[in-house]
């Protein structure tokens, strides 16, 4: 990865921090990225195959409007103020083969269930964010990986890139093209569902696998009173991490004076690729899209203030969100000086909790990725306490999930022990949350927000 530039400077308690040097800004293009180191990105061995991928990618529509994107980045602000509550979530990486009408429909309404459990709880309204329709990369700590029977083979970097399977690990830029119709085909479906989905279907929260928690005549009451209710908000918002800048460029448009990627209504910078001088924060500080970045325990103070003013020099709100993701026992040690950075700097932000990527586990038993629910949930919590501690607003939560009754992460009151694991272990990434699983989680972070008893009448 790229070192940052960086010098010591001795404070006046004789202490030593790193003072991070903004780079120097030259003019914006949706290419300029190209002149700044890279990383996690597929370098294709067929050139001349690429260029016509890309030429041909950036002749097709875009999948989603300007607008859009710009009442989502006025819903965030919103969020930012502590106004809404953001529920963010979907699976670690799309699968081509997922991309069916059950599946989309399920992993939709599923998001929208649990907005309204916090909503319901909660008296706050929600923006409903999903890890979908372009979330088919993955970042990888190792480009290679050894596989028995065939020796050291590239990692599986998601389906646009290339395919689980060992004989099918060449990155072709083929997939770029399938990734992109795949992402149509499932905004077509979710757009068509948003309209003309069944009310109480969508209402009909099923909490029967939690009937042996002690909150479940809690949980049942507001299941129940929800679908009595009335019909329940169906509106979403898509992102992806923004990784392949290749690919993100074709799809990157003019509007409005402005440059907007329009193959999500959101995207973010992953922790492996967040490097100040490097090509991604480049890319994204061109954009007019409300964009994410993933904040872990290697980030720097000094370095978080300088980020934020390269990706939002206007101090616009709801322009950045950053997406803690520390792990659950470090959120009291990591957080507040972030929190004390932002202050400084003086540029309005949206924090979100990414409560899944900083506790992951391997299991003893059976050496499969998995993480604890209880793990998730503490971490929400904790950083719930240090951003009341501090006076800010923790904006929302980023849960890996889905819909299916699998079997990848320990505990919750469906009680998945380490040799349940191999059952329906479905992921080809990182451990999901399944449908229990993430209702019972909802349902616990609502109850941590404070209650705004007088909008919660007034919604219901």
């Amino acid at each position: 990865q790229l070192s940052l530039r960086g010098d010591f400077i001795r404070e006046g308690n004789g202490r030593e921090k790193t003072s991070f040097a903004l780079p120097v800004m030259a003019a914006w293009t949706p290419s300029s990225w190209r002149k700044r180191p890279a990383c996690q990105m597929a370098e294709y061995e067929d050139k001349e195959l690429t260029s016509k991928v890309l030429s041909k990618l950036g002749k097709l529509p875009p999948l989603v409007q300007p607008m859009e994107a710009d009442r989502l980045k006025k819903l965030l602000a919103e969020a930012g103020r502590g106004e809404r509550f953001i529920v963010h979530g979907g699976d670690c990486a799309e699968r081509f083969m997922d991309c069916e009408a059950g599946r989309l429909e399920e992993q939709l309404q599923l998001l929208l269930q649990m907005g309204m459990l916090v909503r319901h709880i909660s008296g706050k309204e929600v923006v409903h964010i999903a890890r979908i329709a372009g979330q088919y990369g993955k970042p990888r700590s190792k480009p290679t990986e050894v596989v028995e029977g065939h020796g050291e083979i590239m990692s599986f970097k998601g389906d646009n890139i290339n395919g689980y399977l060992p004989e099918e690990r060449k990155w072709d830029p083929e997939r770029l093209l399938q990734g992109y119709f795949h992402s149509a085909a499932t905004l077509n479906f979710l757009r068509s569902f948003e309209k003309c989905h069944d009310p109480a279907k969508l209402k009909s929260i099923d909490v029967s696998k939690l009937s042996s928690s002690p909150d479940f005549a809690s949980l049942s009451a507001d299941a129940a009173a929800l679908a009595k209710g009335p019909p329940a908000s169906t509106e979403f918002f898509t992102a992806h991490e923004a990784m392949q800048l290749d690919l993100e460029e074709a799809l990157t448009r003019p509007a409005g004076g402005q440059y907007y990627n329009l193959s999500a209504h959101l995207v973010w910078i992953g922790d492996r690729t967040r490097q100040l001088e490097g090509a991604h924060v480049e890319y994204f500080r061109g954009l007019a899209n409300p964009v994410g970045v993933k904040v872990g325990p290697s980030m720097k103070n000094d370095e978080l203030k300088e980020l934020v003013k390269i990706l939002n020099p206007k101090k616009e709100e709801g322009k950045v969100m950053l997406i803690t993701r520390y792990g659950a026992g470090k959120v009291g040690e990591l957080l507040p000086g972030h929190i004390q950075a932002i202050k400084e700097s003086g540029v309005p932000v949206v924090w979100q909790c990414d409560a899944v990527h900083g506790n992951g586990i391997v299991a003893a038993s059976n050496k499969m990725k998995t993480r604890k629910m209880e793990d998730i949930v503490e971490e929400i919590r904790g950083c719930m306490k240090v951003h009341k501690d501090c006076g800010t607003h923790l904006g929302g939560i980023h849960l890996e999930l889905t819909a299916q009754d699998v079997t990848e992460c320990l505990g919750g009151t469906v009680g998945i022990t380490e040799a349940m694991l191999p059952k329906n272990y479905e992921t080809y990434c990182d451990p999901r949350l399944n449908y229990s699983q993430s209702i019972e989680a909802a349902y616990k972070v609502a109850r941590e927000m404070p209650a705004d008893n007088a909008k919660r009448q007034k919604l219901a």
